[in-house]
């Protein structure tokens, strides 16, 4: 394996400050009772950032609006308590010298596969879809989107205010941004809907536009996008470079400072007719913002496979390529996941390159917080 050296660099971005290239993915863990983030949770996330990553993405965390997510062991980013408990994990990161990232999120019509008789509100979505002709959450108003725009706004405020370094908008993987982005679940006729990415990505923009407005001009908005939905793992938002930019350029002008590009196998080409870049590549080309890329780092199987049976061996075979697109300037950060969450001093290892030290992943990891 080549030198992972040139990961070893600061990164720069606004508030964000970073003293390498690598972040923990976010990945849902459900480990916090009645929506409180529990300190067991906060202790597995400080322990990534002593393992040497550079900043945690915490899971999907719910912003103020009922319905927002389908599980009630998802934390709560608001509240008197459950910011409190945000506020006291973020310290602790910050005392490990890391960065913290809570990732806001809003899953739009999809009830939570892992937990389906989970009690929740009433949930909502674009055109009451969540996949091609499948049923998900009542239509949404114009007072709901605007309501719910204001509530992300509200989430990256309490962010900033309690010393986060960052935030992200999950806008990935078939939840509510997503379902504005994709045809099979944005039947609308109003100014949210569309023929055109353009037209159906105006939510998205609006989004980050009131969170841009609401945080100022230094702190720093990440935005995760996806072609493959948890619903429909080859789908495609963009077919091509061209709708690419016509998705990811208003983000961009609304406001997004690093795309968090989310594909299954980070080295697998976005548009191969073109050429080998993935989709954290291609943002970047269009955008000329900082993308993280994300997919299958340091794993011999993709997520999908890891929902089934089976382990996922570490390997360092594909290390050699991420250097490559990382020293040709197709993305800027390197997100974690699984690795890392079967082993938080993963990335001590690999630079090491004390493979047989790694620990292998399977689903017998999500039971616990390692």
């Amino acid at each position: 394996m080549i030198s992972l050296d040139p990961f070893f660099t600061p990164f720069d971005c606004k508030s964000l400050h970073l003293a390498n290239r690598f972040v923990m993915a976010p990945m849902s863990r459900y480990f916090a009772p009645g929506g409180i983030l529990s300190q067991e949770s906060a202790d597995y996330y400080r322990r990534r950032i002593e393992g040497g990553v550079a900043a945690v993405i915490t899971e999907g965390v719910s912003v103020d609006r009922p319905g927002a997510v389908a599980a009630d062991t998802v934390p709560s980013f608001y509240g008197e308590e459950g910011l409190a408990a945000f506020a006291s994990a973020t310290a602790d990161i910050h005392r490990a010298g890391g960065a913290m990232i809570p990732q806001l999120w809003h899953v739009g019509g999809c009830e939570d596969f892992n937990f389906p008789d989970s009690p929740h509100p009433p949930l909502e979505s674009p055109s009451g879809l969540v996949g091609p002709d499948i049923p998900g959450g009542r239509v949404m108003t114009s007072t709901d989107i605007d309501e719910v725009i204001a509530s992300f706004a509200r989430g990256a405020v309490e962010a900033q205010l309690m010393g986060c370094d960052a935030v992200e908008l999950h806008g990935a993987h078939g939840y509510l941004f997503d379902q504005f982005f994709w045809t099979a679940t944005n039947k609308r006729d109003d100014r949210y809907g569309g023929d055109d990415i353009a037209q159906r990505g105006r939510f998205a923009a609006d989004c980050v536009a009131a969170v841009r407005a609401a945080v100022g001009p230094d702190f720093t908005i990440i935005f995760r996008i996806s072609q493959w939905k948890t619903y429909q793992y080859d789908a495609k938002i963009a077919n091509n470079p061209a709708e690419l930019e016509r998705w990811v350029a208003p983000l961009s002008e609304a406001g997004v400072d690093i795309f968090h590009c989310s594909e299954r196998r980070f080295w697998e080409s976005a548009f191969p007719e073109e050429d080998d870049r993935n989709l954290a590549g291609w943002t970047k080309h269009i955008t000329a913002k900082p993308t993280i890329t994300v997919g299958s780092v340091g794993l011999d199987r993709d997520l999908m496979e890891d929902f089934v049976a089976g382990e996922s061996v570490p390997t360092l075979k594909s290390m050699d390529e991420l250097v490559r697109r990382f020293e040709r300037g197709d993305f800027d950060l390197v997100a974690v996941g699984r690795a890392l969450l079967a082993d938080p001093n993963w990335l001590q290892k690999v630079r090491a390159g004390a493979v047989d030290q790694l620990l292998p992943y399977s689903k017998a990891c999500m039971e616990t917080l390692y």
